[in-house]
């Protein structure tokens, strides 16, 4: 779905390109920490008694486990359950 006008969207790309590479990559930064905060409280929400390893493979998963074949996130997540 698509309800924002097109010339609103150019202003709101025009106005995001006049922030310095910082500034976007600070938003960036923000924008992912909030998404990371409210995946945690939705696992934590689930199983409140979870460990520290199984929120750490669950956050993985969510956020990273489709970006790598099943062999390699294997390995990650025995990795991260050593960490």
């Amino acid at each position: 779905m698509k309800d924002t006008p097109a010339k609103i969207e150019a202003k709101f790309r025009r106005m995001l390109l006049e922030r310095s590479g910082v500034e976007r990559m600070k938003m960036g930064c923000s924008m992912h920490a909030a998404a990371q905060a409210l995946v945690r409280a939705s696992l934590l929400q689930k199983n409140g008694s979870t460990s520290p390893a199984a929120l750490r493979k669950s956050l993985f998963l969510r956020f990273y486990g489709q970006d790598f074949t099943a062999s390699r996130r294997k390995r990650i997540l025995l990795a991260l359950e050593k960490a």
